[in-house]
Formats: structure tokens, sequence, C-alpha cells
């Protein structure tokens, strides 16, 4: 039964705060072992069962949330609560990608120039790495990894970053087509953000095959090659669930799940896929331009 607007809304008990506890004990269990060195079932097993656990709870706890909203169970108040909730992750997630910028600043500004002798006389690089020359890209004193070449970003890189810049116009057509009542439109505009997506990763990957394949660029690659590959691989991760998160959202559309006025769900991936984009933007001057 739909709840009075200005009514506060209590949540009913649910089983699927419990069940995602297990998925993720269970997954830095097994993750933590094989890491370390172990095997057996407390290892890899372990770690894809609480995978396969987690996997299960989204799906079930994301669909028990659509079905209350679409029965209308969910008020004003329950629509503040997703919204400031979905900031604080957005920001959280600016601050994890912040963290591995900070990294490669310092790295790049301060780590590497003091190696090579900037600052204290140049003591260090006297005492622990003559000869070492700081320049970047660098895998760091001792050829670390082997000599590397980097990725031209006037290559793959441009065509993702337009691609990505592409899917921000799209997605932002769709939510205009949703707020002007036009279905067909709005499954049309989803639908090219999804595959402009599935596109990055695919160009992605390939930008990976070539790096380990013909460039000996790769997570060994000392300081250079472990900042690049942190960096594009979780905002790349960052895209697989957003595209994840958009076809979900293709799918409710086409069932007529979103309003005019009704449609959190849709923003909320929206807010999601244009902080990708920003992040991106700042991967490709920081890490692949300059």
């Amino acid at each position: 039964m739909a709840h009075t607007q200005g009514a506060y809304y209590v949540p009913h008990g649910s089983h699927w705060p419990i069940i995602g506890s297990i998925g993720l004990f269970s997954t830095v269990i097994g993750a933590a072992n094989l890491f370390n060195g172990g095997s057996g079932i407390t290892s890899t097993p372990l770690m894809f069962l609480g995978l396969a656990i987690i996997i299960f709870m989204m799906f079930g706890w994301f669909g028990t949330v659509i079905r209350e909203s679409v029965a209308g169970t969910y008020n004003n108040q329950v629509d503040v609560s997703f919204r400031m909730g979905m900031m604080w992750f957005i920001f959280s997630e600016i601050m994890f990608f912040a963290a591995f910028f900070g990294a490669l600043f310092y790295a790049r500004m301060y780590s590497v120039p003091w190696i090579g002798g900037e600052g204290h006389g140049g003591l260090t690089n006297y005492f622990l790495w003559q000869g070492y020359t700081p320049t970047w890209p660098t895998n760091g004193p001792g050829n670390i990894g082997g000599n590397f070449e980097t990725i031209p970003a006037w290559h793959l890189p441009l065509v993702n970053t337009l691609l990505l810049l592409s899917s921000g116009v799209t997605i932002t057509f769709a939510h205009h087509a949703l707020r002007a009542g036009y279905r067909r439109a709005l499954l049309v505009w989803l639908g090219a953000t999804v595959a402009l997506g599935a596109a990055f990763l695919y160009f992605q990957a390939t930008e990976y095959m070539e790096a380990y394949t013909h460039l000996n660029l790769t997570l060994h690659s000392g300081v250079y090659g472990s900042t690049f590959f942190m960096l594009t691989g979780f905002h790349g991760l960052h895209v697989t669930l957003g595209a994840i998160m958009l076809t979900v959202i293709w799918f409710r559309c086409a069932k007529g799940h979103f309003t005019k006025d009704n449609h959190f769900g849709f923003e909320a991936v929206a807010w999601y896929w244009h902080f990708v984009d920003v992040v991106w933007l700042g991967l490709f001057v920081f890490v692949y331009v300059l």
C-alpha cells in the first residue's frame, strides 16, 4: 500500500545486509589467504564464493528496492535519503581517485626528483642511486621491469576520450527525453550510452594488450607502471559498473518504471556516469598527455 507523502517511512526488516556481510567477509578472507600464498578451500574457492554471494545479494536487494519503488511504497523523505546517499557515495569515489592521483603527483613531483639528486645537496643520488636521471615516465632506479614505452596519448586514449564525452551527451539527451515523456527516444539515447561505454572498454582492453605484448608496459614497470594501471584499471572497473547499471536502467525504462517527475534511479546512474567522464578527463591529461 502506498504511504502518505508527508509520513515518515520505516523500512521493514531485511535479510540482505547479513547476506552481504557474509559475502564480504568470505571475499576478504579468501583474497587475503590467496595474496599471502595460501592454497586450498580457504583461498581462491572462498574468495569466489564470497563474490558470488555479493552478486546474489546485489540482485536480491536492488530487486527488493525496485519492487518497493514501483509499488509506491516510498515517499518524499525516502527520495531525499536516496539522493543524499548517492551524493555521499560519489564523494567517497572522488576521495578514492584523489588518493591515486595524489600518489601519482607525489611520485612525479617529489620522489623521483629527490632520488635524482634534487634537494639535500644531491646526497641521496650520490650515496644511493648514482647515475639515475630523474625523468618522467620512469620505472625508477635499477630499471625495474626493463625498458618500456608509453601509450601515445593521441591514439586510443583520444578515441576513448571522445567516446566518453559523447556518452555524457547521449545520457543527457536520454534524461531530457524522459522528462519530456518521449519513451522511444529515451531508449535510443540510453542504449547509445551503453554502446559507447562498451566501446570504451573494448578499446581499453586493446590498449592493455598492446602495452603488455609490444610495449613491455606492465604492472611491474616500476612506479609508472603501477600508477598507470591502478588509475586506468580502477577507472575501467567503474566504467564497467556504470555500463551494467545503465543496462539495468534501460530495461527498467523499457518496462515503464520511471515517470517524468519520479525517476531518481535514472538520475543516480546519470550522476555516476558523469563522474566517470570527469575522472577520465583527469586521467587523459595527467597520465597520458603530461
